[in-house]
């Protein structure tokens, strides 16, 4: 199933602006909560918010590489090469999100689900790639160069 480009242009405005949310709150709020955890919890909360982190920065490249096919700027083959999938991230233990700060625990649930979203899509797009057609390749080049 090829995801339109509405449904990619909604999907990377909601990983820019939980990434943008995500990062305000570890820089701020989220540093002085974490001053106020035992020393091992503030380790894995700085874990945490890096697997945020790349939780996020995998969707944002995945989307921006969806863009780029959908925009003709990359052959449709090239989504089922292993370096344009999306990329494999760490999985967070919920026994530990209990114990961190509420905010730090609604923003690693948010980047999980968000990722299995986009996940379960990448997944269904590779199984279900369809085979290019030779004559709307064509047309798609004409389109380009008129």
């Amino acid at each position: 199933m090829r995801m339109t480009p509405r449904l990619i242009d909604s999907l990377y405005v909601e990983a820019m602006l939980l990434a943008d949310e995500a990062r305000a709150y570890f820089d701020d709020q989220g540093r002085e909560e974490r001053g106020a955890l035992d020393p091992l919890l503030r380790v894995s909360f700085s874990c945490e918010s890096l697997k945020v982190t790349t939780r996020l920065m995998h969707l944002v490249a995945w989307l921006l590489t969806e863009r780029a096919l959908d925009a003709g700027e990359m052959p449709p083959g090239h989504m089922s090469d292993a370096a344009r999938r999306l990329g494999e991230t760490a999985p967070s233990d919920e026994t530990l999100i209990a114990r961190l700060p509420d905010m730090a625990g609604k923003l690693i649930a948010a980047s999980q689900e968000l990722y299995a979203r986009v996940a379960r899509l990448a997944e269904s797009a590779l199984i279900e790639e369809p085979q290019p057609s030779p004559a709307r390749g064509l047309m798609s080049r004409l389109e380009r160069a008129f």
